[in-house]
């Protein structure tokens, strides 16, 4: 079976370095005064448990021989202080570093589907959604922990074995010697886990992207699927992507937990040699209450290093997601305001190509030095053969595309030249697959003009023919509607599509098939409500069923990169060329069913 889209591995096109990780303290700033207070708090922690070994030393080798029991109830009580004190360190820490960690990932999500929004078509058209998907969602969710507790309790396990380890050179210089002695041996063997465990946790992250992006498309397409009975082999495809992820996943995982006991292993050997070496200075240069404290600071030294082990494993694994996070926060829109952009003035709906070529492939032009001016108010219907770049006139025109050589001008400003959102805010698009939002009726026509009355939203429905299928709806305008509208019949959805861009009122409109799933007896009943849709608007129509354009303006047969036709349906129609031949046609067809 061949390897569709979603089964391919992304490349990685930008490799992890250390700006990554600078990027990401970016998302830290905005709370560093919290996290200093968290900080301090944290210190204290440190510092009131480094008193139980003080407190043990001193009671075994001062107290308890000299039967002092007023001072050992007072030590008791200072430890069990201390002991609260930990306590309620721990709490806060937990508590403000879940709400701090989960606010940066909070921001973090809001700046990559930002960025999403301002990315082209193309970027869409060339990806799986579920691999885009799963960027925003998975692998930000991912970094919860290391943002969370990991780099919080990273500095609060480095200022624990700095403190311990000034408690343990103040008691016993030498023994503290001791006890760094197998931590070079450690560090070799990071450094070999390291490389691949990265490398491993690329690969999990490249087939758990494929196993979400083939979800996704399975459930966009499962009524194809069941058309077609083609479940079993959607489960086979299924069990391999998902036999992928797993061995990966344990891949990934068997190298991750070799520093755990690597780790800890280390740590039961310097203890080992602790009780060693100081049993045999026992009575010479150790005390039996200076040991007994010295092992106490060893398993305090040596638990923050087994979590810093861990919060190492945390960011390597971590690494893995960002390098695709910030690859896409990377993806450089193609198409976006100009430095000197300025605010597009309320437009009249002059439009005019001057000499344009443009072509999606550069070599391969689809649009070849074609120029039209169009005055305010009119409708240009626009006609020809598939890919003959009708759909490229409006992208050009909506600036979804730049053009290559020429202008396009709208009341003699150059698009490039204006923002977007002023551009695109002033126009209505209408395209052939009309997305429906999940949520009510009224909502989704309100898209259009979010500050629409309900007396307004029912009186634009109202000229477009969709009031009448809207109120036998169970619950009228307020009928919740599922995602993408699969509760409505195509037509329907496109009537909503009308009623929405009449609310919007915008001064340029354009059609793209607009009509194409509305059957022949609403059509007709909907022109009169699309003569008034289109009136006093200058409106693009692109639309294979010649009946929605014969009362347009001027009709253009485009074909091969150029305006071949130009003009009214008469006139084209008396030419006897193209167009007549298209309508001619049609019409033959018609007549034959």
């Amino acid at each position: 079976m061949a390897r569709n889209t979603f089964a391919v591995d992304e490349e990685l096109e930008q490799e992890f370095n250390w700006q990554h990780y600078r990027r990401l303290g970016q998302y830290i700033k905005p709370y560093k005064h919290s996290i200093y207070r968290v900080l301090v708090v944290i210190l204290l922690a440190n510092i009131a448990s480094m008193l139980g070994p003080y407190f043990t030393k001193v009671a075994i080798d001062q107290v308890i021989p000299q039967k002092n029991m007023t001072l050992l109830l007072w030590i008791s009580v200072i430890f069990l202080a201390s002991l609260l004190v930990i306590a309620w360190c721990l709490k806060y820490r937990i508590l403000k570093m879940t709400e701090i960690g989960q606010d940066m990932l909070k921001d973090m999500r809001f700046d990559i589907f930002r960025h999403l929004q301002t990315l082209p078509f193309s970027y869409f058209d060339n990806r799986p959604h579920g691999k885009i998907l799963i960027r925003v969602v998975n692998y930000i969710n991912t970094l919860s922990d290391l943002l969370s507790n990991g780099l919080i309790n990273l500095i609060s396990d480095l200022m624990s074995v700095i403190v311990t380890l000034a408690f343990m050179a103040w008691i016993d210089p030498v023994l503290t010697l001791y006890s760094l002695g197998l931590l070079p041996i450690l560090f070799a063997i990071v450094m070999v886990i390291k490389q691949k465990q990265r490398q491993a946790y690329q690969v999990l992250s490249n087939k758990q992207s494929n196993l979400n992006a083939y979800i996704h498309e399975s459930i966009a397409g499962i009524k194809i699927t069941q058309s077609f009975a083609r479940e079993r082999e959607n489960y086979q495809v299924f069990s391999e992507v998902n036999e992928e992820y797993r061995g990966s996943w344990m891949s990934a995982v068997k190298i991750q937990f070799l520093l755990w006991p690597v780790v800890q292993n280390i740590s039961v050997l310097t203890t080992c040699l602790i009780y060693y070496v100081g049993i045999r200075q026992l009575g010479v240069s150790v005390s039996t209450g200076t040991l007994i404290a010295f092992i106490g600071y060893v398993n305090n030294f040596w638990n923050p290093v087994i979590n810093i082990g861990n919060f190492y494993n945390s960011l390597i694994t971590a690494t893995a997601y960002l390098e695709r996070i910030f690859e896409t926060m990377d993806e450089i829109p193609a198409i976006q305001d100009a430095p000197n952009a300025k605010e597009l003035p309320m437009i009249k709906g002059d439009v005019r190509f001057s000499q344009v070529t443009f072509g999606y492939e550069p070599d391969k032009p689809i649009l070849k030095n074609v120029s039209f001016h169009i005055p305010p108010g009119q409708s240009i219907a626009l006609v020809g053969p598939t890919g003959a770049g009708k759909t490229t006139v409006i992208n050009l025109l909506s600036r979804f595309y730049d053009v290559q050589r020429g202008q396009v001008l709208i009341d003699g400003i150059d698009v490039r030249e204006v923002t977007l959102r002023s551009l695109r805010s002033q126009m209505g698009v209408m395209l052939q697959d009309t997305f429906i939002f999940s949520g009510t009726i009224l909502e989704n026509i309100r898209y259009g003009k979010l500050d629409a009355t309900e007396e307004e939203i029912i009186a634009a429905a109202k000229i477009v023919q969709a009031h009448e299928f809207i109120q036998e709806l169970k619950d009228g305008y307020h009928t919740v509607v599922e995602e993408r509208g699969s509760t409505l019949s195509a037509g329907q959805r496109q009537l909503l599509s009308f009623a929405r861009a009449l609310l919007a009122n915008p001064k340029l409109l354009i059609l793209d098939e607009a009509t194409s799933s509305i059957d022949t007896k609403t059509e007709e009943q909907l022109q009169v409500g699309l003569q008034q849709l289109l009136k006093g608007r200058t409106s693009f129509i692109i639309a294979h069923r010649l009946s929605t354009i014969k009362n347009s303006d001027q009709i253009f047969y485009v074909d091969e990169g150029k305006i071949a036709e130009a003009g009214t349906h008469e006139e084209l129609m008396a030419l006897r060329g193209r167009y007549h031949h298209l309508y001619q046609s049609q019409y033959d067809l018609i007549r034959a069913n």
